[in-house]
This record gives structure tokens, C-alpha cells and sequence, in this order.
């Protein structure tokens, strides 16, 4: 015989035995954060009818178990919220690592950027390392360069928990995001959806901007837009 599956979302308060379906026999109860004894079970559902709220039970593995008397309605309110205030904590736990270098392109800086950002946005924290490769050592200022431009370009979204550090062979540096409410906006959710890269050209000079790809004229054309190899063209009109 097979067994249902257990849903995917549940509340704690969904496992919390309330009233009638406590099963121990006797329990330690208390109320307003103040304990009023052990009772047996009985005499503790007994006050629980005459205070007009619930028995619930808080810790069952407890010797006696410990049960609270309060209304079963505020008492999962209580829950729900506790437990969406520990999500909401939860992605500021989470630390993403960003991996750079003193030589790096200056295209993939920005791509690195806006992967910190997208993880600062998200209330993640992000762990910038530059590491240094063989003769790279003899100039550490280039990397420390790279992560101080690296870390004014994220400004707006985080703040540097210490300042950048040379430990080993690599320079290295926390970043927790900031407030949501003196947070910019993430770029990638402003805007009509723009591609990046259509973005970027609109900004170019005009010399940078790629060449545009004339097209190719037709038999008999030429570039201006006549004919010149066409037997009509060398008649002569009187």
C-alpha cells in the first residue's frame, strides 16, 4: 500500500498537536511567558476552556511536555510570521564569489560587475578574489587598481565589509548589499528590455560606432544610382 506524498509547502504549525490531540498525561503549562506548573492533562484543558483559548502543545520532547495556553489562530500567525522573517535572512547568509585578475579585459570586468550586482540585488553577499599568477606579484598595484574600480562600479548596490586585503598570492575582499531602501535599482530591470549590447553602440561616438554595410548595386547601376552601361544612355535627345 502505497502512502500519500507529504505536500511540498507545510507550515510548522501544521505538526503542532492542539487540545484533545496532546497525548501526554501530564504537561507543564505556561502563559504569557510565565509558567503555571505541571497540571495533568485534564485539569490543564480545563483552564485552557475556562481562559477561552487553546492548549498547544510548544515542545514535545520535553519531560513533561510543554504546552501554552493561547489562541491556536494567533499562536500559527506568530509561526508564519517567524518563518517568513528567517527567509527573508536567509539570502544575506548566502555568499557568491567573484574571481578576477590584474590583466583582465576590460569587457569582462564589466560582465563580473554586473553579475556582483545581480547577486547584491538579490540580498546575497559577494567575496571579490584577484589572484596573482607567477610575475604578477612584482606589481600588486595593478590588481589592487582593478579591484578599487571593481568596487566604485558596485557602490551604489553594496558596501565593503573591511578594506581590500593582499593575503597569499591574491588580494581579497567581503561586499554586503545595501538597504533596499538606499539600494539602486539593478540596471537589467530598468528600461524596455533593451539587449545590452544594442545599448552600448547607442552610446558609442561616431567613431566607434561599427562601420554600416553599403549595399551592393544592381547590373547596370552605378554607386550614384544611374545607368551607365545601358545602349540607351549614349543616345542623344534633339
Amino acid at each position: 500500500m502505497s502512502r500519500p506524498f507529504s505536500p511540498r509547502s507545510f507550515s510548522p504549525a501544521s505538526f503542532v498537536r492542539v487540545n484533545g490531540k496532546i497525548r501526554a498525561r501530564e504537561v507543564r503549562v505556561i502563559m504569557d511567558d510565565k509558567q503555571l506548573g505541571i497540571f495533568p492533562l485534564n485539569d490543564a484543558l480545563n483552564m485552557a476552556r475556562q481562559h477561552g483559548v487553546d492548549l498547544v502543545e510548544i515542545s514535545a520532547t520535553a519531560t513533561p511536555p510543554v504546552c501554552r495556553l493561547v489562541d491556536f489562530g494567533k499562536y500559527r500567525y506568530e509561526l508564519a510570521k517567524k518563518e517568513k522573517e528567517t527567509k527573508k535572512h536567509q539570502h544575506a547568509s548566502t555568499v557568491k564569489e567573484v574571481q578576477l585578475s590584474p590583466r583582465i579585459d576590460p569587457h569582462d570586468l564589466g560582465v563580473k560587475i554586473g553579475h556582483a550586482i545581480d547577486f547584491l540585488c538579490e540580498d546575497m553577499k559577494v567575496k571579490v578574489a584577484l589572484k596573482f599568477r607567477g610575475r604578477e606579484m612584482a606589481h600588486t598595484e595593478f590588481g589592487f587598481q582593478v579591484v578599487n574600480q571593481f568596487l566604485a562600479a558596485i557602490a551604489p548596490y553594496g558596501h565593503q565589509d573591511f578594506e581590500p586585503k593582499l593575503i597569499g598570492r591574491g588580494i581579497s575582499v567581503m561586499i554586503s548589499p545595501l538597504p533596499r531602501n538606499k539600494r539602486a535599482k539593478n540596471p537589467r530591470q530598468i528600461g524596455d528590455g533593451q539587449a545590452p549590447a544594442v545599448a552600448a553602440n547607442n552610446h558609442l561616438p561616431d567613431a566607434a560606432q561599427p562601420p554600416q554595410k553599403k549595399p551592393t548595386p544592381a547590373a547596370g547601376e552605378s554607386p550614384a544610382g544611374g545607368f551607365v552601361s545601358h545602349s540607351l544612355s549614349k543616345l542623344e535627345v534633339k
